[in-house]
Order: structure tokens, then sequence, then C-alpha cells
């Protein structure tokens, strides 16, 4: 018995050993250090241009009839706000059209949470034409002016902070040190309880439990919610980005984003994508709500002041015009779920068949959505479906991405049998 004692011990403490390594080298690898970058003028536009131009209906005043497709685009991916479903888009729309990817190197993000840097990116050397920048980084706008073209449409999505931190507690909870020392058996409940009392502004991944998304944009996240340092933030995201969607209220936010760009309905279809099952979720009570909300102030002022641009953009887009474009949206993506999707609904990871689907997991459980593909789909929508249906590792992986550092994880969490 004591010898089974000290092998369990003995791997506890190798577990933990391997795991810290890998988390450090996971969160803070960095490319090396390009000092004085040359300074060479991106152009104007790195934009293909298209046979034609797209009309509009008669109805859409704002536009004069016709637009050109925008091709040059800067998402900027938050955190646990479906993110990667848009992300899938922007993959399809610019593999499609033979688009340039401003990509990460080694891993799937601009090694966040370190501020982004233009040197960070795949291959990069001063002056080069990206179309399209779309993977997680944390936001800093004069490197990511000096890599894109001036014609760069910029846009985001956000999602109610009370949600927001209840996904984000769950699925990074493992990586963030400072949850380890709650004995409660509901984690989220305790720390609501008496934030201060676990929480440490200084602490590793900390950023995962307080204001998430004002810190994904690139400010300080544990700021006196009163200190103008916000508010000035919030308006300089206003006049960086043309559209900031909310989760909620997904399909008018991508009828909004097709208004922005110019582009076809076809290429907003989507499904679904790191979705957590059901069972996973903590039905938030009104008051853990409320505390959630309070604990993430920040956030809430930065959600709160985009929820009022979003409703204007979508008075302006026009009620009823909205409601029948949303309508054809989700009808078509019904359509797509029959052709493409064994069952017509997302499955446990234990039931996907195929390891290209099998999407990427929080530590310690397997809570995420897959799909199945189906059997025998008719050539017009075997393609599409099967990117519709990959998740964002593969994705990269088959648009040309090495993700050594990302796959090593991966690796290391099996060998620990998580």
């Amino acid at each position: 018995m004591l010898m089974q004692w000290k092998s369990i011990c003995k791997g506890l403490i190798l577990g933990t050993l391997l795991t810290s390594c890998m988390i450090l080298l996971y969160s803070y690898v960095t490319p090396a250090v390009r000092l004085n970058v040359q300074e060479v003028p991106v152009p104007y536009s790195c934009a293909y241009r298209p046979a034609h131009a797209r009309s509009f209906p008669a109805s859409n005043a704002s536009q004069g009839g016709a637009c050109t497709p925008k091709v040059d685009v800067m998402f900027m991916k938050t955190h646990k706000t479906a993110s990667s479903t848009i992300l899938n888009i922007l993959f399809r729309f610019g593999e499609k059209h033979r688009l340039k990817f401003a990509f990460p190197e080694s891993r799937n993000d601009f090694f966040y949470p370190s501020l982004f840097q233009r040197t960070q990116v795949k291959d990069y050397r001063p002056g080069m034409c990206f179309n399209i920048i779309c993977n997680h980084m944390r936001f800093n706008e004069p490197e990511v002016r000096k890599l894109l073209p001036s014609d760069t449409v910029y846009f985001s999505i956000l999602r109610h902070p009370a949600d927001l931190f209840e996904s984000s507690f769950h699925y990074f909870g493992g990586v963030v040190p400072l949850t380890w020392k709650i004995s409660a058996e509901d984690k989220m409940t305790e720390f609501l309880r008496d934030p201060w009392h676990y929480y440490d502004p200084e602490g590793f991944n900390s950023f995962y439990l307080k204001n998430l998304l004002f810190f994904d944009f690139g400010y300080d996240n544990n700021l006196n919610p009163d200190d103008p340092r916000v508010d000035e933030s919030i308006q300089a995201m206003e006049k960086r980005f043309l559209l900031v969607m909310l989760l909620e209220h997904i399909d008018e936010s991508l009828i909004l984003l097709k208004e922005a760009l110019c582009w076809e309905m076809e290429d907003l279809l989507y499904f679904k994508l790191n979705a957590r099952k059901d069972s996973m979720v903590s039905r938030l009570s009104l008051e853990l709500r409320s505390q959630a909300t309070d604990w993430n102030m920040i956030d809430w002022k930065l959600y709160r002041h985009f929820n009022a641009t979003f409703w204007r953009k979508v008075e302006a887009y026009g009620r009823e015009r909205m409601a029948r474009d949303v309508e054809e949206l989700q009808r078509r993506n019904a359509e797509m779920a029959a052709v493409c999707i064994e069952g017509g609904q997302p499955v446990e990871a234990g039931r996907i068949q195929e390891l290209a689907m099998q999407p990427w997991q929080p530590i310690g459980e397997k809570s995420i959505l897959g799909y199945n593909l189906k059997k025998n789909i008719d050539k017009k929508h075997r393609k599409l479906c099967r990117k519709m249906l990959t998740p964002e590792i593969q994705y990269l992986t088959d648009l040309g991405v090495n993700l050594w550092i990302t796959k090593l994880w991966a690796h290391v969490r099996e060998l620990l049998n998580w």
C-alpha cells in the first residue's frame, strides 16, 4: 500500500512539473524579437479584383446600388464568443478567392497573451501584402496597422460578460493556478462569493477570469471601471472597428457583416463550432449572473456600448429587411445541415467517427461537441461540407500552418491521460 502511494505521488509530481513546463512553453514561447524593423509602407489595398461588382437591392440607399467585395479584413478574435465559427467563414472565403492570410508561426495564436507584434506573422517581411488576419491575438493597433493595407475592414464580436465568464471559467480553469486552491465542488460559485479572496491580478493566466474581452483588445483588465482610460479605450475601439458583432444575435451580426463587406449570402453560411454540450454549461441564477457582471464591470461597460451601436446599425439596415435576410440565412444553414451532417446535429466527442473532425478539448474533460460528416454526399457539396465542419486546428494545418507547439501540447495532454 505504501509503495502504491509513493508511485501515485511520484506520478502527480511528474505530471505537475511537466504540465507546468508545457503551459509556460505554450503561453510564452515567442519568436526572436527583431529590433529596428525596416519600415516599408504597405500598399493601400492588397485586394484581388473581382470580375464584377455586386448589386444591392434598391432599399439599400446607403450603398448607392452596387459595391465591390472587401477582401482586406481584420477579425479581432475574442475568447469564448463563437469566434471559431467566424474563423471558419473567413478561412473558406480566403481559400475560395486565394487571398493571403497573415498566420502565426508554430501555434494557433499570435503568442497570446503577449501583445501582437507583426514579426510574429509567419514569413513576415516589411512591405508584404496580407489580406486577412484572424487568429487569436492580444490586439495592438499600431503593429496591426503596420501590417495591413489602409483599406482594411476591422471587425470583432462580443458576448454578455456573465456568460463569457462562466464559459471562460470552465474552459480555462485548468490552466489558471489560482483556481486550484478552491476546494468547493462548485468552484465558480465559490469564486464569485468572494473573488478577491482568490484572485491575484499578477497570477499566472489570471486574465481569463476578469474582464477578458477588455484584455483581448490590448487594455489593462484590472483598471478601476471608473478610470477615464476605460471610456477612452472604448471610444478608440469604436473609431477603429467598423462592426462589433454580438454572439447573442449572431445571425443579425452576420447579415450586418455581409453588408459591410459586400459579400454574398453563401459566404456567410455556417455551422456552430466549438460549442459545449448542455450538461457542461452552468445555468447562472440571477444572483450569480449579477455577481459575474459586477466582477467583470469593464467588460459590461464595453458590451453595453457596442450593444447600443449594434442596434443602431440594425435600425439603419431596416428591421423588416433584417428579418427577411436572417430567415434566409437560417433556411440555407438548415439546408446545408441536412446535406452535410449525419443525424443533423452535433455529437459528443466520443461519438465523432473521424479524427480530422475532433475539436480541441479543455484540460481534463471532453465537453466540446463535434460533427460526423454524412456518407455519400453529392459531389457538388462534398468539399464545402467538409470545410464547414473542419475544426480550427485541422483547418489551419490544411492551410499550411505548422502548429508544432500546439500539437506538442496536445501530445503531452494525451500522455498524461487527461
